[in-house]
Formats: structure tokens, C-alpha cells, sequence
């Protein structure tokens, strides 16, 4: 196949090329619809504009750096899928950067980063995007940047999120319904804030159903499936054990499944196991899990659509976006033993 050029994304668009380029360089004044009309055009050819004469142009690298530290691999490729989607059709190359945010040096590892790459703009990942020093220090570079899932938006960059607390309040309440007084719940990570609102939210679930908050039936992980395992066998250990379990991510919660499963305790008959975010093993384990979908994708491809836009046009307002999560009901969750023997 040849190589396709502006003048084929136009026609099959069925735009001018003014139009296709406005489109390119994020520039106003062109209608939502036919921006989507024509970003659909580019990527169905696979349409590549010459870097080399835009950078020569606009003095931009057209380069988006991704920078992560993220021990859930599924997380991770969903935000990068989403980047990538919308850098392809804004015609940037993405250089995708893991970075340990416990060591000592990385904000000189940061800022050698963007002074080497010449990275146009960043897009930040919990728990990088509470990181003040970091974002200082990108200020200072004067190096445009979006926060994807922080605590909290702030003035100074746009940002990501979603409806952490509500969701997880929606499915704790989801739980009572089914009979469930004793839900117990696995914290995230404490150094991801935006995970914190989780728990937040299950406190919120357990006073609107008339539930009393015990300290006994919390504790604290760390987003790994390792420490899904650890935090289980010691709710489950406990004297009586939760008929119900609520894990802050996906991966904690499928070693929740694993540790019910050697110690030969039937789900959802006897435990009932939620997660969050909707990652792929969700649908693969067995029994299939009950979760919230976070939008991981898409927030990754708003992010990068915010920062884009930003570079082409600074004067644009700081926005943050909410994109909102819902919940998905599987096998792993069923009706209260003790409630069904009651009846």
C-alpha cells in the first residue's frame, strides 16, 4: 500500500485540507463533530504527518512523554492503549517512561529526562501525579503536563479522574442489599491517593446501609496480588469472618479468590469478592469477578487529547475531566449464606 498523505485523509473525510491540518495542530474553531470525523479518517489510513518538517515548523519534538510507576501491569497498558490511540491521530510518537518514585534521585532522573528527550508534555500516573516535587519541577522546566487520577485537581495543570469514593460506596451498598453486615475491605496502596477515596467511599456505603464501621474488617495493601493474598488469609483467619469482601483493585482481589480457594471456601455461596477497575483478569478468573469499570483507557485518551491541545494552544484553560466508572456484576458475588438461612 502507498503511503497515504493529507490530501487522502481530506477525501475520505470529506473535508479541505485547511481542514484536516487545523484538526492535526488542535487549533480552534473546528466543530467537535468534524474534529472526530477527520482524527477517524487518520487512523483508519494510518496517516503519519512528517515530523520532520512539522518540528522544523513549530520548533516542537512532537513528543509526549508517559511516565508510570505502577505495580498492575493491566493499569498500565490500558493507560498507555489510550495514549496511544490519540497520539497516533495527533501525529506524536510517545516515549513511555517507568520510573521508581521511591528512589532519592528522581527528580534529577526526571529532569535529565525531559531536557535529553526534549518531550513537548507529560502525562503523570498515580502515584507520580501527587508527587509536589515532581510537578515543581516540571514547572520550572515550563514543560506542560496532565495529571491522570490525583487526589485532587489544582490550578496549575489539568487533569483525569474519576468517581472513586461514589462507585465504591455504590457497590458496597450493592453488597448489603444482597444481606452482607459483614463486609470487610482491602485498602490500596497509600501512597496512590486517589485509591484512598476508595475506602472513603466503602465507609460511605456502610452508613447508608445502617452498618457499623469495624476496624477489624479493613486492611492494608498494597494494589499487589501478593498483598491481596496476605490481607485475606488474615480476614479470613478472623473469629467470624466476613461473608464479604471488597478489595481496592482488581489484582488484590484476585488473591482474594486464590486464598478462599485453599482454604476450600465456596464463592459466591460462602464469600462474596468485589474489585475495582475492570481489568482483563476480572472476566478470566474463576468465578468471574464483580468489580467496578474504571475507564482506564479513555482516561488515558482524554489526558493525552488535554495535553495536546494545551501545547497548541496555552492560553486554554486548566480543566479537570470526571469520567465516570460503573459497576459490573459477575459470579463472584451472590446473596448472604446467613441471610438465605434466616429466610
Amino acid at each position: 500500500m502507498s503511503k497515504k498523505n493529507i490530501h487522502d485523509v481530506a477525501k475520505h473525510a470529506g473535508v479541505s485540507i485547511k481542514t484536516v491540518s487545523r484538526v492535526i495542530n488542535s487549533e480552534p474553531n473546528v466543530r467537535d463533530k468534524t474534529r472526530d470525523v477527520v482524527l477517524k479518517a487518520i487512523s483508519e489510513l494510518n496517516y503519519r504527518p512528517n515530523a520532520s518538517a512539522r518540528t522544523l515548523k513549530g520548533r516542537r519534538s512532537y513528543l509526549v512523554g508517559l511516565l508510570y510507576d505502577n505495580p498492575s501491569s493491566s493499569y498500565v497498558s490500558n493507560v498507555q492503549q489510550g495514549v496511544i490511540e490519540q497520539t497516533r491521530a495527533r501525529g506524536y510518537d510517545l516515549l513511555i517512561h517507568p520510573c521508581d518514585y521511591q528512589n532519592p534521585e528522581l527528580i534529577q532522573q526526571i529532569e535529565a529526562l525531559v531536557r535529553h528527550s526534549n518531550a513537548d508534555g507529560i502525562i503523570l500516573t498515580p502515584p507520580l501525579c501527587d508527587d509536589t516535587k515532581l510537578t515543581g519541577l516540571l514547572d520550572k522546566l515550563s514543560t506542560p503536563y496532565v495529571r491522570i487520577s490525583p487526589e485532587q485537581a489544582v490550578n496549575g495543570s489539568s487533569s483525569v479522574h474519576t468517581n472513586d469514593r461514589a462507585a465504591v460506596a455504590d457497590l458496597t451498598l450493592y453488597l448489603a442489599s444482597l444481606g452482607h453486615r459483614r463486609i470487610a475491605f482491602i485498602i490500596g496502596h497509600p501512597d496512590h491517593k486517589a485509591v484512598g477515596l476508595r475506602y472513603l467511599g466503602y465507609q460511605d456505603g456502610l452508613a447508608a446501609s445502617g452498618i457499623k464501621f469495624s476496624k477489624n474488617l479493613v486492611m492494608q495493601g498494597s494494589n499487589s496480588f501478593q498483598s491481596g493474598e496476605e490481607c485475606a488469609r488474615k480476614l479470613l483467619l478472623g473469629k467470624p469472618r466476613p461473608t464479604a469482601i471488597i478489595a481496592s483493585n482488581d489484582d488484590m482481589a484476585t488473591g482474594v479468590l486464590r486464598v478462599a480457594h485453599e482454604m476450600q471456601i465456596p464463592i459466591p455461596q460462602q464469600l462474596s469478592v468485589a474489585g475495582f477497575d475492570n481489568v482483563p483478569i476480572a472476566s478470566q478468573v474463576w468465578p468471574s469477578l464483580t468489580t467496578v469499570n474504571q475507564p482506564i483507557q479513555k482516561m488515558g485518551d482524554v489526558a493525552t487529547d488535554l495535553l495536546i491541545s494545551k501545547l497548541h494552544n496555552p492560553k486554554l484553560k486548566n480543566t479537570a475531566v470526571q469520567i465516570d466508572s460503573h459497576l459490573v456484576l459477575r459470579e463472584s458475588t451472590g446473596t448472604c449464606a446467613e441471610q438465605a438461612e434466616d429466610s
